[in-house]
């Protein structure tokens, strides 16, 4: 007799990530039924072994654990709401676990949707691309009821060895998911900026990879002395301050202009600087930024009365 039967596990949504959340599964052992909006996707999987659910209704109702892999919490609520009246109807004693984009408030109201016909409720993300699914150092974080998480803490950590419980508030997830995704578009750019400086001199981008990648390292490598600053408030002894960057704007756009190179999204960013030198902050931490993140701009006055007109 086995010592652990896998648990059933559905997964609803075939992208990318989502096959590749089914096919972890699947490799692990675990009794996995798949459902698409476009039956297609679900062939691979089949044909590892999977079954495919006639229905979304019919996916929920075979498995304790259902995974939804959609893109938002308002795709997946769609879903489960228009594809059979049935489908939310038997969550009632499963747990439902969204891997999705959104916002905190989106997370709460899943939550809260989730809670009315019965369902336990996990959010979470997975902070890696499919290819990482299933490996050990892949990183997924959830948030929601403790119990819940442990129930199925054995069988979530089929998709990434480093899996976490962020807290009980079950919009941590998602809070956490912007927060830390907020550096993935900035840093590309700025690779995206660099390949096009390199390649502007009949260079290949290839040749600035191992260059990039230590840069990103040393980056990673400073930014627990960064979080303090932030946490204590104290800004005042810079590795790296405020001015520093300020007073490299001027040759930023000088070395694009000389290359041709659009640095326009730069502008947001030199305002922050400008703003923080105005506020202050020129011989601090360029950590300081967050204190000028932490306030909206001013906006001008509006006209009031006829000359509004």
């Amino acid at each position: 007799m086995p010592a652990h039967t896998p648990t059933p596990v559905t997964v609803i949504g075939l992208g990318s990530m989502g096959r590749a959340l089914a096919s972890a599964f699947i490799d692990a052992g675990h009794p996995t039924t798949v459902w698409n909006r476009s039956p297609e996707r679900a062939a691979p999987l089949v044909a590892k072994g999977a079954f495919h659910a006639a229905s979304i209704a019919e996916a929920v109702a075979r498995s304790p654990l259902v995974i939804a892999c959609l893109s938002t919490y308002e795709a997946t609520l769609q879903s489960l709401e228009s594809a059979s009246a049935s489908a939310s109807a038997v969550l009632g004693g499963r747990t439902l676990v969204t891997l999705n984009s959104g916002t905190p408030a989106g997370a709460r109201e899943m939550a809260a949707w989730a809670a009315a016909r019965g369902a336990q409720f996990l959010d979470g993300a997975v902070k890696n691309v499919p290819a990482a699914v299933g490996k050990p150092d892949t990183l997924l974080y959830y948030s929601g009821d403790k119990a819940v998480f442990d129930e199925h803490a054995a069988t979530l950590r089929v998709l990434g060895g480093d899996t976490v419980h962020l807290g009980t508030d079950v919009d941590l997830a998602a809070l956490y998911e912007s927060a830390v995704g907020a550096s993935l578009l900035p840093a590309l750019l700025g690779f995206f900026e660099g390949a096009a400086l390199i390649t502007a001199r009949g260079l290949e981008a290839g040749t600035m990879v191992r260059y990039s990648v230590k840069w990103l390292e040393m980056i990673a490598a400073i930014l627990p002395g960064l979080a303090g600053e932030i946490d204590s408030g104290d800004y005042t002894e810079p590795a790296s301050s405020v001015g520093l960057f300020h007073d490299a704007i001027g040759y930023e756009q000088q070395t694009g202009a000389e290359a041709g190179i659009d640095l326009s999204w730069h502008e947001p960013m030199n305002e922050l600087l400008r703003r923080a030198v105005a506020d202050g902050h020129r011989d601090h931490s360029i950590s300081a930024l967050v204190e000028v993140l932490r306030k909206q701009p001013q906006q001008p006055p509006q006209p009031q009365g006829p000359a509004a007109a």
